[in-house]
């Protein structure tokens, strides 16, 4: 034994006075998995440093600690639950200190909001946010620096080593949305929380649904039952069609508000309303209720106008729908309305405004209500491609003269619902063909000439659902294409490029595998 030996232990490595280093197999094993250049991340986050050298080994006897209050034990609770499926490990949650731990912190010494500061050490991680909805941003980094089949449901086999890494991050804009039309065809409660789960990967946090048009209504209003027992009984092709009762509904709400989603609801209005025309005759201005629709045909029904039912029904509907959405935001859909006239277009508009202040919403449509006198603090949903739109780009500069702020969703780049290329069997092309690329290569903030940074709210991903039946076909048409459209939204504009883009992006393939996501294998990608 040497005279005066002293031990010290980090991780696994040991050291004695008078001897060389002694690394333990499990540490050399760990070494030579701990990842080697650049993490590949999706959004990439605005500040990242990595440590050459450093990297962290998640061992079995690890817990996750949290300092903080319940909604940030929530959070170290939902890291420990995807960790511990691909794993095995046991991962207690504690707020009790402890070597080789996750550590999720809440902390003044961070911006606020969904800001985020990441540290992975030799001896632990590190993740602060002054908010629970920060911790939870910065996990989704944190499940992107583990080997992809982290994400697998089964157990997998170690080392688990993530890169040393020290990162700052914040999102550009607040509004980084999916939305998903669940009338034309209709999708349950499990399918809507699977793309939940995928779309907060991605830091996503608004799940914008289209909750009613010609082909279905599909939430519950008590006053006007039929709309879902006559409304909601079909979709496109036919079929049983299908809708949210309140229980179903509050349970998407639940779920999303979990992974830090806001849910906004939409009821198109005035026009994409035969579902509601067909429930009630009393709508339709020659009281005559028209049949059931399942094509896939535009702008060819109208609210009458001029009838004070009409308002009634939508100052019901609107109460209790914004009952069963606690967010701030109520869309009333608005665009398409071809069988209304211009000047009864500007009548709905301004009474809609009325009615959506009166149950304490704000009012959120596609950038066609910029036609109506629009109150400062609307928001409008900027859709038409940005190529060969030249009249309608107008109308995304006049709502925000009047105040309104832009969520940029134009259709050539971010409807998720076109096909990639002439041999994508879903999807449709009226908007061209939008490949990956397409989807990236833009910027909110540029897009349309007189509209700047300071206008703009946000970006969202629309996914219409014409040709989609099942979850399948949903991440099919959403992946890759998704992933990219949320950077756009969260990261920095500056030093963005395709090709550093697409390398990162086929780091997620084996991720999405892991996963059994059915995604798109686009030619444009390196996928490995």
């Amino acid at each position: 034994m040497l005279a005066a030996a002293t031990v010290a232990v980090l991780g696994s490595t040991v050291t004695t006075a008078g001897a060389a280093p002694m690394v333990l197999p499990q540490e050399a094993e760990a070494a030579a998995a701990a990842p080697s250049g650049q993490p590949r991340l999706v959004p990439q986050p605005a500040s990242l440093r990595t440590v050459p050298g450093d990297h962290f080994t998640l061992a079995r006897s690890a817990r996750v600690v949290v300092r903080g209050d319940g909604a940030a034990k929530d959070v170290a609770s939902y890291l420990a639950g995807v960790l511990r499926r691909s794993t095995g490990y046991a991962l207690p949650v504690t707020g009790r200190p402890a070597a080789g731990a996750i550590t999720l912190a809440l902390s003044k010494g961070v911006a606020g909001g969904e800001a985020y500061r990441l540290n992975v050490r030799r001896g632990g991680v590190e993740l602060t946010a002054r908010t629970a909805q920060g911790l939870f941003r910065g996990v989704q980094t944190l499940r992107q620096l583990f080997p992809a089949k982290v994400e697998s449901v089964g157990v997998q086999s170690g080392p688990w080593v993530l890169p040393g890494v020290r990162i700052a991050d914040a999102p550009r804009f607040s509004w980084r949305g999916a939305h998903l039309d669940v009338s034309r065809h209709f999708f349950g409660v499990n399918t809507v929380k699977r793309y939940i789960d995928l779309i907060a990967l991605y830091k996503v946090n608004v799940l914008h649904l289209h909750l009613s048009d010609d082909q279905g209504w599909r939430i519950t209003v008590d006053s006007w039952p039929r709309l879902t027992s006559v409304g909601g009984s079909t979709q496109v092709g036919g079929g049983p069609g299908g809708f949210y009762t309140k229980a179903a509904y509050a349970e998407l709400v639940r779920y999303a508000s979990s992974r830090f989603i806001t849910v906004v609801p939409e009821i198109d209005t005035p026009g994409h309303t035969n579902a509601a025309l067909a429930s009630y005759a009393e709508l339709n201005c020659d009281g005559v209720a028209p049949p059931l629709y399942t094509g896939i045909d535009v702008g060819f029904s109208s609210l009458c106008i001029n009838k004070e039912v009409t308002y009634r029904f939508l100052d019901d509907v609107t109460r209790e729908v914004a009952a069963q959405n606690p967010s701030r935001f109520y869309h009333v859909g608005g665009d398409e309305a071809h069988s209304t006239s211009p000047e009864d277009y500007v009548t709905f508009i301004d009474r809609m405004q009325g009615i959506v202040d009166d149950h304490d919403r704000t009012m959120m449509g596609w950038v066609d209500i910029a036609r109506g006198n629009l109150k400062p603090g609307a928001i409008a949903q900027y859709w038409y491609p940005d190529e060969g739109s030249a009249g309608r780009t107008e109308l995304a500069r006049e709502a925000t003269s009047k105040g309104a702020k832009l969520v940029m969703s134009p259709a050539n780049r971010t409807y998720l619902d076109m096909k990639y290329d002439p041999s994508t069997p879903l999807g449709l092309s009226w908007a061209g063909f939008v490949e990956v690329a397409d989807s990236y290569a833009w910027d909110p903030a540029t897009l349309v000439d007189g509209v700047g940074e300071s206008d703009v709210l946000g970006v969202e991903a629309p996914l219409w659902s014409e040709t989609l039946l099942n979850i399948d076909h949903i991440e099919f048409m959403a992946f890759p294409r998704l992933p990219g459209i949320a950077e756009i939204g969260w990261s920095p504009a500056s030093g963005r490029s395709f090709d550093e883009y697409r390398e990162r992006l086929a780091a997620q393939g084996p991720r999405w595998t892991a996963m059994s996501v059915d995604f798109h294998r686009s030619p444009q990608i390196p996928w490995e």
